[in-house]
Parts: C-alpha cells; structure tokens; sequence
C-alpha cells in the first residue's frame, strides 16, 4: 500500500487496507457495516413516509448514489478492475461521499454467469479466474463493508449496452428472456444478498420504452399482459417483497424513465406498505435551451412529467429517486467537448436535486468505456465522474454543488 500512502492521508490508506481485508475474506463471511460509510448511520430498514424516504428512527434519508456499469454489458463486470484494485475504487466512493451504489446487471450474467475474461480484471488478480456472480458477490460485499449501500438495477435481459429501440430489450421481457425468467432471475438475486441489509433497494427494470424487434410499445394501466409494465411491476415488486420485506421496490416510469404520467389514476399498489419509490431518469435532450438557463422556468417544466410527485398531499405519493441523471465531464477520446446544454445540465439538475431534496445516481462513475453497440472498451466516458486512468474525480465543482467530497488529480 505504499503508493497509497503516497496520494492520500494515512486515515485513507487504513480504509482501503481495511476493505481489502473484508473483500479477500471471501463472500461467505458475515456481513457487518465495519466502516464509517455514510449508510452506516441510518437505522434500518429503510421505508417510506409520503415523498421521503425514511429510516427505521424516522430519519428522512437522501439516497445520493453513484451508478457503477460493466455487469450488464457483455463483459460482465463493472468497469475499472482493469485499472485499479478495487478496495481503492470503493474506498473513492466512500470518501467522495457517495451513500449508495446502482449497480447495473443483466438476465444473462445470472443465468451464463460466465469466467470472467482476465483482461478485464488486470488490476485485481485475486478476482481472475472468478465467475461473474463470484465477482458481483465481492462487489456487493466490500461496498456494504464500507457502508455503501447497493441498490440493484435489472438492467437489460442481454449482456450489451443500453438503451435504444432497435437493439431489443425495450421491456421486460423478450422471446430469450420471457417474463418468467425475469422473475426467476429476480429471485435469485434477492436470495443472494438477503442477509445483506445493505442491499437495500431492487430497481425492478431500467428504461421500459418501444421495443422495434417486438413491434410493442409499453403501457401504464391497461391490463395489456404483454406491455402494461404496471401490472409487471406490481407482480414483481410483490415476489420480491414476498422473499425480502424489508427491500426498498423501485419502479420506473415508462419511455425511458422520462415521466409518470398515468401513475395517479393506475399507481403501483404492492402487498407491504411504504415500500414503493418511483424512478425517473433526466437528461439534457429532455430539456429545451431557454429552461436550462433559468432554473424557475427548469422547475416549472418539470413538475407536468413528474415534479407534480413532489407536492404535498398528493394521491398515492411515493419517493422519487433520479436513478439516472448526468451531463458531459471530460473529452471523449477525439478531444471533444460535448454540446454546451450537456456541459449546462449537471449543474442545472444539481440545483434543482438541492431545491427539492431528491434522492439520485449519477450516470456514471466510470472513467472509460464499457463494451457495447455504439461503444469502444476502454474509451474515455465523457459523463464519467472519474479520470479513465480511474484514478481521481474530474469534477469537483459538481460534487461541490452537491455537497460531495472529491479526490483531485494527483
């Protein structure tokens, strides 16, 4: 650890000596919270209580997340382990701040669950030769041993990148994958990370949306079996509270996850009580350039797709967790910046993420490029929080604007 010792204070380098030690205890070894993290603090399990999401004191609790993809791509792992070992990379979540991560993961991994390629794992030998699970499994752990808290997010059926219409996977369920795997993957997962309290929350699918290889485009509330992702959502959510009723049920809107509309009149109605929290994603192609430069008019805008949550005394109120949201950070791989509303919108969003307390996860935290359609393994990410050496954030006045910590370039 002597290059530890040489960017960071000694306090840092016994944290991360502390979760490496967790971490090659081996995922059979019983889960406690041993660090400082900040999830640490809350009593749980978590609930709901109108728009809050709350502990088991009653404390209101700000999920603020970081979004860790790689496991649902074709390469089944997140990013990163090619770069750093991951005790440094889950000890850069804890520090910066960061109470919980959305790991990504997708049908395929849970029942291939393949070797993982060794290439994609340089910087952690101890992980080669490792299946898919093993290695979620040592994720999952040393985040929760440094009081990072895990949501799972089913990302896609597929092992591949994500979203558009023409690649498949635009609902839950596809002729490889019918929705009977999905619960049955679903269940696994649960069952894996029961005695885990941290594992907290199960975002049932990522961005429902029109399906060109189907020809189906999803609905809310029609009793349609093969597109009303409600009545998926409601079936789901109850098996999953059926294994863990403690779990926090996330469900997305449809489109992409860009609205709730339909919600007041078909709400998700689950057999547990103040379990429910809706997602929503946001990014700037959603937004027209007069609103990004006036955060009064951002706010008025807002509320018709889904701010109208956020009012006192609505109907069937739920939390609302930004399960997705980001902006440009860095060049790409060229050399060039993105258009100027991506390089507005992260800090547009992040005042308004402040004004209205909402929880969320940034998209993403890693610094390069996931295999994928339209993607290059090992390619700078321009939305990525970290450097593609993974080594440092690239933007702290970001974070600062939304009272997170951040490692600076050495």
């Amino acid at each position: 650890m002597k290059t530890c010792l040489l960017r960071f204070t000694t306090g840092f380098c016994w944290l991360m000596m502390a979760i490496s030690t967790a971490t090659q205890a081996g995922t059979n070894a019983k889960t406690e919270v041993l660090l400082s993290g900040a999830a640490s603090a809350w009593s749980l399990p978590l609930s709901t209580k109108g728009r809050d999401i709350v502990d088991a004191k009653g404390q209101v609790v700000q999920l603020k997340a970081v979004n860790w993809f790689g496991a649902e791509s074709g390469e089944f792992v997140v990013g990163g382990l090619d770069k750093q070992p991951l005790a440094y990379l889950v000890g850069l979540i804890q520090q910066a701040g960061f109470n919980a991560v959305r790991l990504p993961w997708s049908n395929e991994l849970v029942e291939a669950n393949p070797n993982v390629e060794a290439e994609y794992l340089s910087a952690n030998p101890d992980l080669q030769g490792k299946t898919a699970l093993a290695i979620f499994d040592q994720l999952v752990q040393a985040l929760t041993q440094a009081g990072v808290a895990v949501i799972l997010d089913n990302h896609r059926s597929r092992g591949d990148w994500c979203c558009d219409a023409d690649h498949g996977d635009g609902l839950w369920h596809t002729p490889a994958y019918p929705e009977k795997a999905w619960l049955a993957d679903w269940d696994v997962m649960a069952k894996r990370y029961l005695d885990n309290p941290l594992v907290l929350g199960y975002e049932l699918r990522n961005e429902i949306r029109y399906d060109k290889t189907l020809n189906l485009r999803p609905s809310w509330g029609d009793g349609n079996p093969h597109t009303d992702w409600r009545l998926a959502a409601i079936k789901a959510g109850n098996t999953l509270l059926a294994i863990n009723p403690h779990a926090l049920i996330i469900v997305g809107g449809i489109d992409y996850q860009s609205h709730l509309r339909g919600m007041p009149e078909f709400p998700v109605t689950l057999n547990v009580r103040n379990k429910l929290v809706y997602a929503v994603h946001n990014y700037a192609w959603w937004h027209k350039a007069d609103a990004l430069a006036d955060d009064t008019l951002f706010d008025e805008r807002q509320r018709e797709p889904w701010g109208f949550m956020l009012e006192a005394e609505t109907p069937h109120q739920a939390p609302i967790f930004v399960s997705e949201w980001g902006g440009c950070t860095q060049l790409n791989q060229q050399g060039q910046a993105c258009s100027q509303d991506r390089l507005d919108f992260p800090f547009v969003f992040a005042r308004h993420i402040n004004r209205h307390h909402l929880s969320y996860a940034w998209w993403p935290l890693n610094g390069t490029q996931s295999s994928g359609y339209n993607r290059h393994r090992g390619e700078v990410e321009p939305y990525g929080l970290l450097d593609p050496s993974w080594s440092y954030y690239v933007a702290p006045e970001l974070m600062q604007v939304l009272g997170l910590s951040s490692v600076p370039r050495p």
